[in-house]
């Protein structure tokens, strides 16, 4: 089988709008986020079993990468785990607010950031086993702002496990791992996971740790319009695991 495509930041666009589109398959957003969120809940679990690594922190930037990331925690709860949801600047959309609603109603702590974000998420970060990380997704932009950068720092200094979902946070579509505005160094992540969805991007071919893919949800004929070149996913799994580099 070709190996698997990889997506640029356009072509990750182009498919996202397409399987939303009145002309395409006309999924709800809602209904991706569901989808997505399930498979980075499933790829958590798949590597840290609950017996050994309960307490999940999941980080959720602004946009719809956060989204997945909240999806993701309520799926955790109903897996067994104790996550909490650490938000740094919380979006604004209907949607997110619908989706914390959901994580509060299901006893999931959302931490609370004032006034100083940076002290919350290294109490919580003392009090935790792995790190979901949600903060930024393929349309990210450089610089990394306050507070993000110092966020960002605090992850990686602290050695958790963590699993990223779609990219890593800090890196680009490209893999360029961008510096902060305040120190100039490197402060993308570094995960030891990676849960791409609907196919990987360009600037993950490099990673190293393990690597899933959750897109359970592209119709066959748009895979192979765009020559996707999928793997299959095993039984009723919403995620299948792909050697290093995306090769099959």
């Amino acid at each position: 089988m070709a190996a698997i495509r990889h997506l640029t930041s356009k072509l990750a666009q182009q498919i996202d709008e397409e399987l939303m589109s009145a002309s395409g398959s006309q999924f709800s957003l809602d209904q991706l986020m569901e989808l997505a969120g399930l498979a980075c809940a499933q790829t958590l679990a798949t590597v840290y079993k609950n017996d050994k690594y309960p307490r999940v922190l999941v980080c959720c930037g602004p946009g719809n990468q956060g989204g997945d990331g909240l999806v993701a925690a309520r799926h955790l709860r109903m897996f067994g785990y104790k996550p909490s949801v650490y938000m740094p600047k919380p979006g604004s959309k209907d949607i997110y607010k619908r989706l914390q609603h959901q994580c509060t109603v299901n006893d999931i702590p959302i931490l609370n950031v004032k006034p100083d974000p940076i002290a919350t998420l290294k109490s919580a970060l003392d009090d935790t086993d792995v790190v979901l990380d949600a903060i930024f997704g393929f349309s990210f932009q450089p610089p990394i702002r306050s507070p993000f950068d110092a966020v960002l720092r605090l992850i990686k200094q602290s050695k958790k496990p963590v699993v990223s979902v779609d990219i890593p946070s800090g890196w680009d579509v490209e893999g360029n791992i961008h510096d902060d505005a305040e120190s100039g160094s490197k402060v993308g992540l570094e995960p030891d996971v990676l849960i791409s969805l609907t196919a990987p991007k360009e600037g993950v071919r490099l990673f190293k740790g393990r690597h899933f893919l959750g897109g359970r949800f592209v119709p066959g004929a748009l895979a192979e319009r765009y020559q996707l070149n999928l793997p299959p996913y095993p039984g009723f799994d919403q995620i299948v695991e792909l050697p290093s580099g995306g090769k099959l």
